[in-house]
């Protein structure tokens, strides 16, 4: 049944393409040409959703790489998203595709850049009309200036796009903007940089949100508002792994062209609270142990540049640290979703959409998503604290799968975006080989949670305590405010055998002592020194300087312009088809 948009908006006439005469429609929904030429048996039909249409202008006009205007009176030019396979990920590559249209008389022309500039206003109306833009000069190549002016900034001209450009200057420069500054007019918020700059625009956004909502974010027992501002990611940084993760592709004119359609990609968020009241966000990776000494070592060397991580992975590696502690954990519902379900969060998630709707239960619109949300740990009863102790060659939390160039799949390949969950990553000590193993599986298709040393949880919230201190890090004011009122007050203690029984059965498992898990230490001689009794913890590339952490899972609390990875292995030409076949493959958003 068509809706009233699919019918009062529709538009036909014959339009030329080229030298060949097509028939052209127009509806609420898509844009459609046809050749109108009997004689070709092969006739192909082009179907562009509205949603994906980036701009009209009158005349012949080129954008990139430079703008050129050819305006005979008749001619009209839709510029539009175009995918293809990238040849080094699973992603899809977008670009700026553009149809010259000629027409029979001026006021055909004008009839037809009228509606269509009346559908897109009437079809997408998340699309952003103001943008604040913050530029990270030094990333990565020090090309954020270049890709931004060369390749973004035309095409948010093209969608008419006003931007506010501030190129960064020092350290936390985003950060402190967006916690100060009048954001009055802006629909979102773009970082053209890498990592290290979504991280402060991150901090800014929820830090602003909570500040007006009259909110203390770094009172763990607080349910955090959801943020109004959208965050767009430019990539051109020297890790992007955020962008990867949500868009599937590190690709500038991609990523713009997300923002400029208005995609909406809900993202959680863990909240990380360490020392005296003090609160970090991650979205990425959480990690104590080789993850944490590798940034410690990393920063001695910062002369060598992106090799240092490579470098002081190495020496790390031969150094075979592992370290005690105990690891507390608020399992989500297994019903739900596993990480170890070999599924992978890819545009339009069920699992994410589904837990949308138990994340906001009495939303009715996205409007009252702010008000309604009442955050993963309301009205859930998805089990009780477990607690095993040991030693751990690392801990790592991520709320995505963190997959990058080098790691395809990443740290948890089946983690999702949206589902107001994390995936908790405990590798026991081992002898080198096997957590080289480990490591190595990484960057290929190889499981490497199927190793006897390796399991991972799906869980709402973790603390993390030094070997002992356990029940003394329970007793912590301001971590135990964080789950007060919430699933339960009992704590499953056990070590390794205990989460594992946990994980199979749901059961109290048998307590194995520190030694019953200790292997016996190797250490190269080219980097034998004394072990640290304590590792730091790398929360998205920053260093934490207080072992002891209680982190928690925000369901959703930000939006970025994206989708989703769309997954190239189906990829076909959706919007060319024989009409003789009578259907048409469109991309829905």
């Amino acid at each position: 049944m068509k809706t009233q948009m699919e019918t009062d908006l529709k538009l036909e006439s014959s339009l030329w393409v080229g030298n060949k005469r097509h028939l052209a429609v127009l509806t609420g929904w898509h844009l459609r040409w046809t050749e109108a030429d009997k004689k070709n048996p092969d006739k192909k039909t082009v179907s562009v959703p509205v949603a994906e249409v980036v701009g009209v202008e009158e005349g012949r006009v080129e954008i990139l790489p430079h703008k050129s205007v050819e305006d005979t009176g008749r001619d009209f030019t839709v510029f539009y998203v175009k995918r293809s396979n990238s040849r080094t990920t699973s992603g899809l590559l977008w670009r700026l595709g553009r149809t010259q249209f000629s027409c029979p008389s001026r006021v055909l022309r004008d009839q037809w850049t009228k509606h269509l500039l009346t559908v897109l206003k009437t079809h997408s109306p998340l699309r952003p009309h103001r943008l604040l833009v913050f530029i990270n000069p030094f990333g990565g190549k020090n090309k954020g200036r270049q890709i931004y002016h060369s390749l973004v900034a035309p095409l948010f001209e093209l969608a008419g796009i006003s931007s506010h450009v501030i190129v960064t200057e020092r350290a936390n420069h985003a950060r402190d903007h967006l916690l100060k500054k009048d954001l009055t007019g802006f629909d979102g918020v773009v970082c053209v940089g890498g990592d290290g700059m979504f991280n402060e625009i991150l901090h800014g956004v929820i830090g602003r949100t909570q500040q007006e909502a009259g909110l203390s974010e770094n009172d763990p027992a607080v349910t955090l508002q959801q943020c109004p501002l959208h965050i767009g990611i430019v990539p051109a940084g020297s890790t992007d792994c955020v962008c990867y993760a949500t868009v599937g592709v590190i690709d500038p004119v991609t990523s713009a062209l997300h923002i400029v359609i208005g995609d909406s990609q809900p993202l959680d968020v863990c909240s990380v609270h360490y020392g005296p009241g003090q609160v970090r966000y991650s979205v990425s990776l959480v990690g104590y142990g080789f993850y944490g000494d590798v940034l410690a070592e990393s920063e001695k060397h910062r002369w060598m540049g992106p090799f240092r991580y490579d470098y002081s992975g190495a020496v790390v590696f031969l150094s075979n640290r592992s370290y005690s502690g105990t690891v507390q954990y608020l399992p989500a519902d297994p019903l739900l979703s596993s990480p170890r379900d070999k599924t992978r969060c890819l545009s339009g998630c069920g699992v994410c959409s589904r837990s949308t709707e138990r994340l906001f239960r009495n939303s009715s619109d996205s409007g009252s998503l702010y008000s309604s949300y009442s955050g993963p740990f309301s009205n859930d009863s998805e089990g009780e604290w477990v607690s095993v102790d040991g030693r751990f060659k690392c801990v790592s939390l991520t709320c995505m799968s963190s997959s990058c160039a080098k790691s395809p799949l990443g740290l948890s390949p089946s983690a999702h975006l949206a589902d107001g969950t994390g995936d908790l990553i405990l590798v026991w000590d081992t002898n080198p080989l096997g957590f080289l193993k480990y490591l190595h599986r990484h960057t290929t298709t190889q499981d490497q949670f199927d190793l006897p040393f390796v399991e991972v949880h799906r869980v709402k919230a973790v603390r993390f305590a030094l070997a002992g201190r356990g029940e003394e890090a329970e007793d912590n004011e301001s971590l135990s405010n964080g789950m007060d009122g919430e699933d339960g007050g009992h704590v499953e203690n056990g070590s390794r055998a205990g989460s594992l029984q946990h994980l199979a059965a749901g059961a109290k498992g048998q307590t194995m002592t520190s030694e019953d898990k200790t292997v016996t230490p190797f250490m190269c001689g080219l980097c034998c020194r004394k072990t640290p009794a304590v590792s730091v913890w790398n929360c998205d590339g920053e260093m934490l300087p207080f072992p002891e952490i209680f982190c928690k899972i925000h369901g959703q609390l930000v939006h970025l312009y994206a989708r989703g990875i769309e997954d190239g292995t189906s990829l076909r030409d959706c919007t060319e088809e024989r009409v003789e076949s009578n259907t048409t493959c469109i991309l829905q958003r």
